[in-house]
């Protein structure tokens, strides 16, 4: 990478930008299907992954993007796979899966049988080939944020006496794949966290309390970890969040304002930006964004949704971003999706076609609006 590339990469997110994961194609599915069956082996899998990732890369180059992702085709769910990773969590077959509005996931797990660590990970690698294969993209990264295993691992008795104890073992943990990530050449690690929007709602906050903790004091917390975590990366990593009430099969998980948590969104993480959903009623209006106080900080505003395919009217777009101008300065705004496409491997229900006209879409309004076309 070069260094006019590094320098733009750190100065904030690209205008038209996007969260990271694509729906799986068919040839990866059932491959996926087949090597769980045994009739195909992991390096087989391995090799059809390499292929899909490599087309994925082509694809988003030529939809306009300047930053690629491997799409997340090497995973099951946007989170469980990086954190199984980690010395001390492994995953397991749940009774039930999580739910959503009106849907429900698999069943599927994470737990904590050990002192939470990292050594080595195989997103290291995963990364490395991602990277390799960029050409002149920038080759970006997305793991779960820290609060992920805070909010959704069970704990096996007698290893951690509490949060607090377990969120300094992460933190060490996340300060050591950063750094082994960086040096791999990442530049662009993005931290994908729901359990801020938790906080932002009445029911929500009543199910922290219902664990007799206090949100005030868990919201705390979840700062500290973050900040932390990312305290220690060097100068040129840019390090970005998406804040996401949910995303699969098209469907959600939580509603509510950021007013809930602005200040500490907004005035009190030390990310260099947030990708936040705004396509619909249940994110709230900008207003929030008023406790946005640093020029350094960017805004990536997601108005344009990822769980159906039918297109935005453009000019609305166009008006939504001058309204967000009212509060943080137009510079520092960028648009995108307001999530990912396919956050489990099921993916959301749209076709692929409308995918890439959504990502399109997003280019095109961000060159009009910035003028970087």
């Amino acid at each position: 990478m070069s260094v006019s590339t590094e320098r733009n990469v750190k100065r904030q997110p690209f205008k038209g930008d996007h969260v990271g994961s694509f729906l799986r194609p068919e040839r990866l599915k059932q491959a996926r299907a087949k090597q769980e069956r045994g009739e195909i082996t992991e390096q087989e899998l391995r090799k059809i992954e390499d292929e899909e990732i490599i087309k994925l890369v082509e694809k988003q180059k030529e939809a306009g993007l300047k930053a690629v992702t491997d799409g997340d085709f090497r995973r099951s769910w946007w989170h469980f796979d990086f954190l199984e990773g980690l010395d001390g969590v492994e995953g397991f077959e749940a009774e039930r899966g999580l739910k959503f509005d009106g849907v429900e996931t698999k069943a599927r797990g994470i737990k904590v049988t050990g002192k939470v660590g990292f050594t080595d990970h195989d997103m290291i690698e995963h990364f490395r080939f991602l990277k390799k294969n960029a050409g002149d993209a920038v080759a970006k990264l997305t793991i779960p944020s820290p609060n992920m295993l805070l909010f959704r691992a069970e704990r096996e008795e007698g290893i951690y006496e509490s949060d607090e104890a377990l969120v300094d073992d992460l933190i060490a943990a996340y300060q050591g794949f950063i750094q082994k990530i960086y040096e791999e050449g990442c530049r662009y690690l993005q931290l994908d966290d729901t359990s801020w929007t938790t906080f932002f709602s009445e029911e929500g906050r009543t199910s922290i309390e219902e664990k007799g903790k206090n949100p005030e004091e868990v919201a705390e917390l979840c700062a500290r970890a973050i900040n932390e975590a990312i305290a220690n990366r060097p100068a040129d990593m840019l390090i970005t969040m998406h804040i996401c009430r949910g995303n699969f099969r098209s469907t959600f998980m939580t509603s509510g304002s950021y007013e809930a948590l602005s200040e500490t969104i907004f005035g009190g993480l030390d990310v260099d930006g947030l990708f936040l959903e705004f396509d619909d009623e249940r994110s709230g209006g900008f207003e929030p964004l008023r406790h946005v106080r640093r020029p350094d900080l960017s805004i990536v505003l997601g108005l344009i949704t990822s769980k159906f395919g039918d297109l935005e009217d453009p000019e609305r777009v166009k008006a939504r971003i001058l309204e967000a101008s009212d509060y943080v300065a137009m510079d520092q705004l960028c648009l995108s999706p307001q999530c990912g496409f396919a956050s489990t491997e099921e993916g959301n229900e749209i076709t692929e076609q409308q995918q890439w006209g959504k990502v399109r879409h997003v280019v095109n309004i961000a060159d009009e609006v910035w003028n970087e076309g």
